[in-house]
């Protein structure tokens, strides 16, 4: 057999330590530097060999290497090397993926099928029964802030106005809670603190609405006033944060006025949605890459360096799109904020002022009472709440796709 050095299966494409079950090497012969005639040499091969001038296609036929010179797999070697380079085309690549991958793909389908269709259908019905009374209002519902069905006289302004007032406030005092609550979570604390906060944090999230609702009634109602009276009494010059009727001077003044207001019903809304939203960052946190982290290390960036260098930017994306998935569910929170506000039909711009409303404790308030024509009002509001929260999610989802974090939770 012949036998060949490293150097020459290093030539050949492989390594050293490589060797074919079935032919151990060309002759001993085949090196750089000449070959026997009918062997391979610089610049060609003698006749008897492949032609002077490189190899082209069809050179190499039966006979053009000697019986004695160099096996016909050494010869298909050294035609390989002497052949010139071209573009190769990449070969498209197919795997089965059998029975169980298949049975998955359309689980995961029908699944997300189902929940478009489910959608489809709620945001139907809720058209359908609303037609009637949209046919009556015409544009004039979204600019009406009065509230009387049967005499005609209706429409969303009020309501909608105090639903997204109750909202925003709510992501103001969230927002920051649940952004320290999950940066110290997910950077700060040790691993067996850091299980104890989840379990926490995610039990607070399944407390039913009607629990904060309660605590927002007889416990913090009566914490909020001095709060309120204060900040109407030394900011009562910016017009949100005034109250009408209030005598900043007058100390034995009643503090009916600062109840029930837009600011208690935030927070009650605030302390629903701040587990979600730090849930979800939480999450994104944790996924910052670890080399990155390592990187800012190794140049000497300390942690909240760290943090505000690799962490924040990574996670930028859904930051945004957690708050936009809890001030989705701040829109359509009812029975927590229908227990603490006091319902109105007027637009209410003053926060800390008694008196607001929201679309969703409007139908809850005038569901069991209302006739066929008030029924299909109700409704119409209802719609009009579910188209909102729509376009809320849906921007809070294009915004996260487009995010590094979004792109490397969907590859």
């Amino acid at each position: 057999m012949f036998r060949r050095t490293a150097k020459d299966r290093t030539r050949a494409g492989r390594p050293a330590d490589a060797r074919p079950d079935a032919f151990d090497g060309p002759p001993e012969d085949v090196r750089s530097g000449g070959a026997r005639p009918g062997g391979v040499q610089p610049g060609g091969v003698q006749p008897g060999g492949v032609h002077h001038g490189g190899a082209q296609p069809g050179d190499v036929r039966r006979g053009d290497v000697s019986h004695g010179d160099v096996p016909d797999s050494a010869g298909a070697v050294a035609v390989a090397l002497a052949a010139p380079v071209t573009d190769a085309v990449p070969r498209r690549l197919y795997a089965d993926p059998g029975l169980p991958d298949k049975v998955f793909r359309t689980v995961a389908r029908s699944g997300g099928a189902l929940v478009l269709v489910v959608m489809l259908l709620v945001g139907g019905f809720l058209f359908h029964r609303a037609r009637l009374a949209l046919e009556e209002a015409g544009w004039s519902f979204l600019t009406t802030a009065q509230w009387a069905p049967d005499a005609g006289d209706f429409g969303i302004a009020a309501v909608l106005v105090g639903t997204v007032l109750i909202a925003l406030i709510a992501i103001v005092f969230a927002v920051p809670l649940a952004l320290g609550s999950a940066l110290y979570i997910s950077e700060y604390a040790s691993p067996r603190l850091r299980r104890t906060l989840i379990s926490v944090v995610d039990l607070m999230a399944a407390v039913p609405s009607v629990v904060y609702g309660l605590f927002g009634f007889f416990f913090l109602q009566d914490k909020v006033v001095p709060t309120a009276r204060w900040i109407a009494t030394y900011l009562g010059w910016i017009p949100p944060l005034g109250v009408e009727g209030a005598d900043p001077d007058d100390p034995l003044a009643p503090a009916s006025v600062y109840t029930s207001s837009s600011l208690l019903a935030g927070l009650v809304v605030a302390m629903m949605i701040a587990p979600i939203i730090c849930s979800i960052m939480r999450e994104v946190f944790s996924q910052a890459p670890a080399g990155e982290r390592e990187g800012a290390y190794a140049l000497g960036a300390t942690r909240w360096g760290m943090i505000r260098s690799v962490v924040l930017p990574f996670a930028k994306g859904g930051m945004i799109g957690g708050t936009m998935l809890g001030l989705g569910r701040a829109l359509g929170e009812t029975i927590g904020v229908f227990m603490v506000i006091s319902l109105t039909f007027d637009v209410q711009w003053h926060v800390l002022q008694a008196g607001t409303s929201s679309v969703s404790s409007l139908i809850a308030l005038r569901y069991g009472e209302a006739g066929e024509f008030g029924m299909s009002a109700l409704m119409a509001a209802g719609f009009a709440l579910f188209v909102m929260t729509l376009i809320v999610n849906f921007a809070a989802s294009s915004i996260v796709a487009r995010s590094r974090s979004g792109a490397s939770s969907e590859a």
